[in-house]
């Protein structure tokens, strides 16, 4: 199985009074979407099915990534909203597709990437999981904890000036 664990882009804090689910993409996160749609995309990492967490930002996260993966199944999934590891490895298990995608949030998606990597990149910003920060992970069966294989990883400064 492949498991690509996607955080999503930069979102704004404008409004305070806005609901957290609601707030919207940055600028810098459309760009940062946009970009890892096109990596992924050269890389040849593209997922049968993308489960994506309901949070706007999530979702405008997987809507600029998407026209560069045509495709992919999409499920919105509110159990994503702020999941924690667990209910992320579980998503990713019961999806029965051979290759995922998860867009989601930290600390969940964040400490799901660490625990699932047997050895992980050498990179501060893989432990801090940055916003739009990719792991694309191989595993021989399930996806299991400390089993994953590194096939890829990126953030968006690397791909943008």
């Amino acid at each position: 199985m492949r498991l690509i664990l996607i955080r999503h882009g930069k979102s704004a804090w404008d409004d305070p009074a806005m609901d957290d689910h609601d707030r919207p993409l940055t600028d810098r996160g459309h760009r940062s979407a946009d970009a890892i749609g096109r990596w992924l995309a050269a890389e040849g990492q593209v997922p049968e099915r993308a489960l994506v967490s309901t949070a706007r930002r999530a979702q405008q996260t997987w809507e600029g990534i998407a026209p560069h993966l045509p495709g992919v199944a999409r499920e919105d999934r509110a159990d994503l909203y702020h999941a924690a590891p667990g209910a992320l490895l579980a998503a990713a298990r019961d999806s029965e597709a051979a290759s995922v995608a998860l867009v989601g949030h930290n600390p969940g998606i964040g400490l799901l990437a660490e625990a699932l990597c047997a050895d992980p990149p050498d990179d501060a910003r893989f432990e801090r999981f940055v916003t739009c920060a990719t792991l694309v992970l191989d595993f021989d069966g399930p996806p299991d904890e400390g089993a994953g294989r590194v096939a890829g990883f990126v953030v968006p400064r690397d791909l943008t000036d």
